[in-house]
């Protein structure tokens, strides 16, 4: 938390020195473009000065006198503009480049505190439960539930741990995916029926269709639907339904997932699949998440040449569909 305000104090102290030194340069060119025009109108003063009134060709040195100021006066105005317009472009990128890297300072922060948390919250009570089941006699049905909860809770690390090696392959560039044709329907309905086992308590709308083929690798395909069905969960309240279709028609195939959970506003749909971006206010925020699944979402429907949207939901909420090419099986 002192953290984040230290970031946004930084980012008004940006703001605050950038546009004093702008108005300081600002004024500056303005003075110096003044002090030049005094000094061609001095300059001027003095050539006059010097001209003698009986000289036969008085009017033509006048004019020449008035020529030449009048282009000197030109020729500072363009400067001036040229230059001014040149500091202006520099002063503006440099600007919107270093916001943008305290923003993504801010957003690493966020995000190493995030992953502290998601580490350290299913270690936790993985050890509680294992503590629980060493120590006590507690009846099959307790001791099911103690290690269905420890299993899911390793489930959490395992995405966890998926996510971020992928993200640093991503960043890398040394992601290979090994492309082979897979029935995209079997593998979707496994990831279903792993999370219907995980969360026996939420209720799932599954529409999928059969026999389903794709040239994908296989992991990758499975982390796209772990972490939008793991989105929509938590995004949506424990009794709203989580609507998963899959669909082929025309060579395509749409895979979405569908909540009725609070729905994302316009300006944040923009910013949805960006890496470490997470919606709602980083002071306020109640879910969990560090801001990698999306990304990881996009990037993995871009290696399989395929492109993802999100949408706002006819009842409430969103969904996600991620578009693919489909081949013959």
């Amino acid at each position: 938390m002192i953290n984040i305000f230290k970031n946004i104090n930084k980012l008004q102290l940006v703001r605050v020195v950038y546009w004093l030194f702008l108005t300081y340069m600002v004024a500056a060119f303005i003075w110096w473009y003044v002090a030049l025009i005094n000094q061609n109108e001095q300059i001027a003063k003095v050539q006059y000065g010097v001209m003698q009134t009986g000289d036969p060709n008085l009017a033509q040195k006048v004019h020449a006198i008035e020529d030449f100021q009048l282009r000197k006066n030109k020729q500072y105005l363009g400067e001036g503009v040229t230059i001014l317009f040149l500091f202006l472009c520099g002063a503006i990128y440099v600007y919107r480049s270093l916001i943008k890297q305290i923003r993504y300072t801010n957003q690493q922060q966020n995000f190493m505190m995030a992953v502290t948390h998601e580490l350290k919250t299913p270690i936790a009570i993985t050890q509680l439960n294992l503590e629980t089941l060493q120590k006590r006699k507690l009846e099959e049905i307790q001791q099911n539930k103690l290690i269905q909860n420890t299993i899911q809770e390793a489930n959490r690390l395992n995405t966890l741990c998926n996510n971020i090696l992928l993200a640093a392959q991503i960043d890398a560039g040394s992601l290979q995916a090994n492309h082979q044709e897979i029935n995209f329907s079997e593998l979707l309905q496994t990831c279903v029926q792993d999370f219907t086992i995980r969360y026996p308590q939420r209720k799932f709308i599954v529409k999928i269709q059969n026999n389903i083929f794709m040239l994908g690798e296989e992991l990758l395909l499975q982390m796209l639907a772990n972490n939008l069905i793991d989105n929509a969960l938590k995004y949506s309240p424990k009794d709203a339904d989580i609507d998963i279709a899959l669909k082929e028609a025309n060579h395509q195939i749409q895979f979405s997932v569908a909540d009725n959970g609070i729905g994302i506003s316009a300006d944040e749909k923009k910013k949805v699949f960006d890496k470490f971006y997470r919606t709602g206010d980083e002071n306020t925020r109640m879910t969990k998440g560090t801001g990698l699944g999306l990304y990881l979402c996009k990037k993995i429907v871009e290696t399989h040449k395929g492109y993802i949207s999100v949408t706002d939901n006819l009842t409430q909420g969103t969904i996600f569909t991620a578009s693919f090419t489909a081949t013959n099986g």
